[in-house]
């Protein structure tokens, strides 16, 4: 059996990074964990670190052989050449994920500020959900299961009592969220949760050798599904043939961008927007910038 080929996906938290992945490790030899993420095992030893955010020298020989095991062990378990993992904090340590996988591959996926954060609201004040949870915390390392329950235990308690009813936490955590959650509006932290995490990840990625990184656009991805699979299993060198390539991109559709115009008032729209104008700018979302309700990417977004 070849070596194992680590894929890391790289996004904000609701920008189709799930989607990606799904859609990838439906073709042969190509493997994932069985939940959402697997933020649990990213974190171990760093267990007690308050963010997500967190630089490479937090990744000691053992941390990394800990780590590395998992992806050794599941490629084995699934005669898998390519592991492909999601875990949105991964957005705030690419220094980090790097230094555990010297040689992996990575997808970097940015979505419209303005649609993440309108379906980041739906999440940070969504209902609980036992079955998600459960499927996360099988992969919690022993030793961290004390800390994790206590913190879960906060969260709850946290949701009864919130005037906001919305979640203790929600994504991933940056420098500074806790000032953020305490001064600001849920709108405006979903904002700079998704700034903070392109910007911390476009920079990084910037550092690494650019044979190992492929961009990718939701909007572009959504709108020509084909191409743009084609385009990142080129990049992986993963096999697959035409017919492949429109089976599984058959059930991926547009209907979910420029989700911001309907679902966003207009104040919420200039609030998040002046928060997010340089990366909207820097990642192509320039031609409405000003939260007047249009679409930011003109006809490009409706295709």
């Amino acid at each position: 059996m070849r070596s194992m080929q680590p894929v890391v996906i790289i996004g904000a938290a609701r920008s189709g990074t799930n989607m990606l992945r799904d859609t990838l490790t439906q073709l042969p030899g190509v493997a994932t964990w069985p939940c959402d993420e697997i933020n649990y095992i990213w974190r171990h030893g760093n267990a007690g670190y308050p963010l997500d955010e967190f630089p490479a020298e937090k990744a000691s020989p053992k941390i990394k052989r800990y780590i590395r095991g998992y992806f050794d062990r599941l490629a084995r378990r699934c005669n898998a050449h390519w592991v492909v993992e999601k875990t949105c904090a991964n957005s705030l340590r690419v220094p980090f994920v790097d230094a555990v996988l010297p040689d992996a591959k990575y997808i970097f996926l940015v979505r419209d500020g303005r649609d993440v954060v309108a379906s980041a609201i739906q999440r940070w004040t969504a209902s609980l959900e036992p079955g998600y949870i459960l499927r996360k915390a099988w992969y919690v390392p022993w030793s961290d299961v004390p800390r994790y329950a206590v913190r879960y235990f906060g969260h709850r308690v946290y949701r009864v009592f919130s005037a906001e009813n919305r979640l203790a936490s929600w994504g991933p955590r940056f420098r500074g969220m806790t000032e953020w959650q305490r001064s600001r509006s849920l709108p405006e932290l979903c904002a700079e949760q998704w700034r903070r995490s392109v910007r911390l990840a476009s920079d990084a990625l910037h550092g690494i050798a650019q044979d190992r990184v492929v961009r990718l656009q939701y909007e572009e991805f959504v709108a020509d599904p084909q191409t743009a699979l084609q385009h990142v299993v080129t990049f992986l060198e993963v096999p697959c043939t035409h017919q492949q390539l429109g089976e599984l991109t058959s059930g991926i559709r547009p209907s979910s961008v420029g989700n911001w115009c309907r679902q966003l008032e207009p104040n919420v729209v200039r609030n998040v927007t002046a928060i997010m104008a340089r990366e909207l700018q820097e990642f192509g979302y320039s031609e409405k910038v000003a939260g007047d309700g249009q679409d930011g990417r003109g006809t490009e977004q409706a295709a």
